[in-house]
């Protein structure tokens, strides 16, 4: 790499004050950088280095993909909401921690280094890519808002072409969609699409519901293993009373030429593949000299300062925190931690700022709520378990909340509104560069801009 000086912007800056750096555009990052600003009052300079002007409500992007909200209302965009907050579009690359620098890299133009006096990492966790043949090629993941709108358009494209070929096979092919794993963006995204394939079907002459065959596959026994067990064997049977094929205790062996061969040794004749199970640790962590588990999270204590630093942040799904209610556990990679340890990661740092006590990470867990399609849902809030129209209304109730800015708050609200008055709009527009993503292409994007789940 080839040393060269820092923007002028940087190189004006204050030395008197303290330089807090955020590496990551997700939930952490957002929240942090937000709470910060609000508790130094201008007392440190803040730098926020994520490669997208933007953070995704990741919890909305399967109504964003079904047409139930604009997609850009789903994204909140950084510099409006943090006036008091530098941020640089841009990727880090590398940090050391003994030199209290990192390396950026923007998206043209050579790399450079910043130094900091606090260091917050909140990179987030990537989709995990096995090794399986054909999953490159032909998965399509569902991380960021372009894979959200690229499967929309995939989707809807699948169903013009069933409407259209006098093939057979062609037209089975196309209306076979096949959502791997049975986490909550499996789930909902499938309950979502599901949904607006079945409403598109009244607009078609030669497609009815009945065609449509829909799958999902889960490698343990049942789908929604964060919520209680009568809670997720609820969800498989609402799945099912829809025709939905539920596939448990089932891997992914191949994909390729439109036919996916699944463990149990069946082989489904299949367009449409969505990769959605399981996350790991942003692989951007093992170019840093902090110390990290055996699964390649960053360890940090209760307080939420990396282990052996004490200037060094992290929270989120990058960091190993502990649960101080459950002894000898680490917290879940939920949006429900992430928020609230970006709040308390602020506080305790704005504590050492201005040489006060920090204090541990302690939030016994809510619960759980998720979507399975229009006015369907699961939930369970301190051991109340939910179902249906209450559940489904509680999931949004409760992501409104927690959606940043009034102005997205109000533009999804009215896009819920006036999806109550019409049908649903089928209409597919803004194509992007590809429809089914190469899963490697995709491991890079979430590389580059530190994908929050």
């Amino acid at each position: 790499m080839r040393q060269v000086d820092c923007p002028a912007s940087l190189a004006a800056m204050t030395p008197t004050r303290p330089r807090i750096v955020i590496v990551g555009g997700g939930f952490v990052g957002l929240f942090t950088a937000r709470h910060i600003q609000a508790r130094t009052r201008r007392q440190a300079e803040v730098l926020f280095i994520t490669p997208r002007n933007f953070m995704t409500y990741q919890p909305f992007l399967a109504e964003a993909a079904s047409g139930n909200v604009e997609p850009r209302h789903v994204v909140v965009p950084l510099r409006p909401v943090l006036p008091d907050v530098e941020v640089l579009n841009a990727r880090a690359t590398r940090v050391s921690y003994g030199g209290h620098s990192l390396t950026v890299q923007p998206a043209e133009g050579p790399p450079y280094d910043v130094t900091y006096d606090h260091l917050v990492l909140a990179v987030g966790a990537v989709t995990r890519m096995p090794g399986i043949p054909g999953l490159e090629e032909y998965g399509i993941g569902f991380k960021t808002i372009d894979e959200a709108i690229a499967l929309r358009n995939h989707v809807l494209s699948r169903l013009d072409l069933a409407e259209t070929t006098r093939d057979a096979e062609v037209r089975r092919r196309a209306l076979t969609f096949v959502v791997v794993g049975g986490g909550f963006a499996g789930v909902e995204v499938l309950g979502e699409l599901e949904d607006m394939t079945r409403s598109a079907c009244r607009y078609l002459r030669h497609i009815s519901p009945a065609d449509l065959h829909w799958v999902l596959v889960e490698l343990t026994g049942r789908i929604l293993n964060d919520v209680g067990e009568s809670v997720g064997q609820h969800a498989g049977a609402e799945l099912r009373r829809r025709s939905i094929d539920l596939r448990l205790h089932t891997r992914v062996e191949s994909i390729g030429d439109g036919r996916i061969r699944l463990s149990d040794g069946t082989e489904l004749r299949a367009g449409t593949l969505v990769w959605t199970a399981g996350v790991q640790p942003n692989p951007f962590l093992r170019d840093t000299d902090l110390p990290l588990d055996d699964k390649g999270r960053i360890r940090v204590g209760t307080d939420l300062r990396v282990v052996g630093t004490s200037d060094a942040w992290s929270a989120g799904d990058c960091a190993a925190v502990p649960d101080v209610t459950n002894r000898g556990a680490t917290t879940p990679p939920t949006a429900q931690h992430a928020v609230r340890q970006a709040r308390h990661l602020a506080r305790n740092l704005a504590a050492v700022i201005s040489g006060e006590t920090v204090r541990p990470y302690a939030h016994r867990y809510a619960g759980s709520v998720a979507s399975l399609g229009h006015h369907r849902g699961v939930a369970e809030l301190y051991g109340i378990r939910l179902r249906g129209l209450p559940a489904w209304a509680l999931h949004r109730a409760y992501h409104l909340t927690q959606m940043p800015t009034m102005n997205r708050k109000v533009r999804i609200g009215l896009d819920w509104g006036l999806a109550s008055l019409f049908r649903r709009d089928l209409v597919s527009l803004g194509a992007l560069r590809r429809e089914r993503g190469s899963a490697e292409e995709a491991h890079a994007g979430y590389r580059a801009h530190g994908a929050m789940h």
